[in-house]
C-alpha cells in the first residue's frame, strides 16, 4: 500500500504551527516550496516520525535560521534536535492524538522530495531560511500508539526543551490595523496622506511573535515610548485560525 500526500490543509497547519515556535530571530513565513528551491543534499535535517490515526514524517532544516538558539542558558550548547523539538511537537498537534517519536539528525539528502510529500519554505524578506516537510506513512486504521516512556525512545516534554530557549530573542511586533491597496496607491503615497486602517479607534493591537499572534493590548506610553499593556492571550488554536 502506498502512502498519499498528506492532507493539504492539516499540512499547512502544521506548518505554521511550527513557525509560531521555530527560534529565529527573524519572523519567517510559509509559503510552497517551488521546484529547485530546496536545501542542498549535505544541509542538516531534523527528521521525526509522528504516529497517530495520520501518521507523517516531519522533515526540517533550519540549522541557519535558529544557529543563535544553539548557544542556551549560560552559554551551554544546545543541540539541533532538542532546539527544534518544540517546534516539531507543536506541528505534530495539526495530525491529532499521537506519539511524536524521538528526532534524528541527518544529512537531508531527498528528504524533502519524492511522494507523498507536502513540502514548505519558510522565507524572510523573500529568501528561503529554513524548509519543512510532511511525509505521510502507511498506518493501520484505528491504531493510535500509548506514549513510550522508557529506554532511548524516551519522548522529551516540550516545556522542558523550551527551557533551554529561554535566551533567544524573539521579534515581537505590535500591529494596530491592516488596509490593502492597489500597487498604483501605493505609489501615490506622499507625507500627509492619511489611510484608514481595518480595526476601529480604541480597539486592540495585536502582538505578534515572529509573525504570529500571541495577545492583543491597549497602547500605552511609558517614558516617552509608546507600550503594550497585555488585554488578553491568544490560545494556540485561535492563533492558528
Amino acid at each position: 500500500m502506498s502512502a498519499r500526500t498528506a492532507p493539504a490543509v492539516e499540512a499547512r497547519t502544521a506548518a505554521d504551527l511550527l513557525v509560531g515556535l521555530l527560534p529565529s530571530t527573524v519572523p519567517l513565513a510559509v509559503t510552497p516550496l517551488a521546484p529547485g528551491a530546496g536545501p542542498g543534499p549535505s544541509e542538516t535535517a531534523v527528521v521525526a516520525t509522528f504516529v497517530g490515526a495520520t501518521s507523517v514524517e516531519l522533515v526540517l532544516v533550519a540549522e541557519r535560521a535558529v544557529a543563535e538558539s544553539l548557544t542556551g542558558q549560560g552559554g551551554a550548547p544546545v543541540s539541533l534536535a532538542d532546539a527544534l523539538r518544540p517546534a516539531l511537537e507543536a506541528a505534530s498537534t495539526a495530525f491529532g492524538p499521537g506519539v511524536l517519536d524521538v528526532a534524528e539528525v541527518r544529512p537531508v539528502g531527498g528528504d524533502l522530495t519524492g511522494e507523498a510529500l507536502t513540502a514548505f519554505s519558510l522565507v524572510a524578506d523573500g529568501a528561503p531560511q529554513a524548509w519543512f516537510g510532511v511525509r505521510t506513512r502507511a498506518q493501520k486504521p484505528g491504531v493510535i500508539p500509548s506514549q513510550r516512556t522508557g529506554g532511548s525512545e524516551r519522548v522529551p516534554s516540550a516545556p522542558a526543551d523550551l527551557r533551554l530557549l529561554y535566551d533567544v530573542e524573539m521579534t515581537l511586533t505590535a500591529e494596530i490595523g491592516r488596509t490593502r491597496l492597489p500597487v498604483r496607491q501605493v505609489l501615490e503615497l506622499v507625507p500627509g496622506s492619511v489611510l484608514e486602517l481595518d480595526r476601529a479607534a480604541g480597539a486592540p493591537a495585536d502582538l505578534m511573535v515572529n509573525g504570529r499572534l500571541i495577545a492583543r493590548g491597549e497602547v500605552v506610553v511609558v517614558d516617552e515610548d509608546y507600550g503594550i499593556r497585555i488585554t488578553e492571550i491568544i490560545a494556540p488554536e485561535q492563533a492558528a485560525g
